[in-house]
């Protein structure tokens, strides 16, 4: 296994990082099982965690803390807080109130003193990016967090926090934490250079594209859409829908590639993610110790420049096949008014 800085942390985490999402409800329920997972990570010498609030509402964070009981010294263990956590008014965003409250909460779900890395799972434009820094700053200095980052920010939000925090003298973000993958690469364009510049840790997710790059999904033949990322987002994966057809020919191709090196196509997922300067390290989330197993044989695997040079044929630097599930998308995207004039000034 592979370590390298987290940013200017100075902490040094493994360049495959352990996912949680899939411990508990919405992927592997038992508990047992899911520790076994954790610990098995761990002992091929995976030291860096990643799990969030919203996880199964917090069970997530629960099955973590009972599979670091006695190993929580040795883990780089990391967390998120943004998304609603139950019903009513300010129980989710980026305010001071919420984040106060809901680091309490993982605090105590993990059953730990403190948390490595604290990350703001998604930007929150109802919120001063000011008043965000500025309680994170204080979880610092109150020894509950040791630093803390953002996660699927786009660059323009980076920029304009770490200028803030320069303005303000508050801690800056130390991380981001965006989806990257071999057919998703429009984080290549601004967003990693932006964090190499600043000099942060980028811990990147979804690298085998929701499913798509598994090898599982092959073009012309039957795609289960009942299980699995498939059920989540059968859209994705239906061949009938027209703008699939680039995803499955790109997957075909990258198939070639691997065979061509003697790998796996998710061995060849996870290295290509891995080799961009600006990545530290590529979060994995396996729901069974069988997929672990696959997602980790590969770890020491390294891609020379001719096939580096032959992916980039298949899908350009800075090109996007799809839009990550889960993937933020701006207001002036989203919001249909904050894109067209009122009719009375058209």
């Amino acid at each position: 296994m592979r370590y390298r800085t987290l940013g200017g942390t100075g902490i040094e985490v493994s360049a495959h990082c352990l996912g949680t999402m899939m411990f508990g409800a919405v992927g592997n329920p038992d508990h047992e099982d899911s520790v076994r997972i954790i610990h098995a990570a761990l002992d091929q010498g995976i030291n860096f965690v990643d799990t969030a609030d919203m996880y199964s509402r917090g069970e997530s964070e629960e099955i973590v803390g009972k599979a670091l009981k006695g190993r929580r010294d040795d883990v780089v263990l990391a967390t998120k807080v943004h998304f609603p956590m139950g019903e009513g008014r300010n129980r989710g965003g980026n305010s001071r109130r919420w984040i106060v409250q809901e680091v309490e909460n993982s605090l105590r779900r993990l059953d730990t003193d403190w948390i490595d890395l604290y990350q703001i799972h998604r930007p929150d434009y109802s919120t001063d990016i000011e008043e965000t820094l500025w309680v994170l700053t204080d979880l610092v200095s109150q020894g509950k967090i040791r630093a803390f980052g953002s996660s699927t920010f786009p660059a323009e939000d980076i920029v304009n926090a770490y200028h803030v925090a320069e303005r303000r003298g508050y801690g800056k973000f130390r991380t981001e934490q965006p989806p990257y993958s071999l057919i998703s690469r429009g984080i290549e364009r601004s967003l990693l250079p932006t964090t190499h510049r600043l000099g942060m840790g980028v811990l990147t997710w979804s690298p085998l594209a929701s499913g798509f790059l598994s090898g599982r999904v092959r073009k012309d033949q039957p795609v289960d859409l009942t299980t699995g990322r498939a059920a989540l987002t059968p859209f994705r994966f239906d061949p009938t829908i027209p703008g699939n057809a680039a995803k499955f020919d790109a997957v075909e191709q990258l198939i070639e590639v691997a065979e061509g090196i003697g790998c796996t196509l998710p061995e060849l997922a996870l290295a290509f993610v891995t080799t961009h300067p600006a990545v530290t390290s590529v979060i994995s989330g396996p729901r069974t110790m069988e997929q672990l197993d696959g997602l980790l044989k590969g770890a020491d695997l390294t891609l020379d420049d001719a096939t580096l040079d032959r992916i980039d044929e298949i899908v350009p630097p800075g090109t996007d096949l799809y839009h990550p599930d889960g993937a933020w998308q701006p207001p002036s995207l989203t919001t249909p008014t904050l894109r067209r004039r009122p009719p009375a000034d058209r």
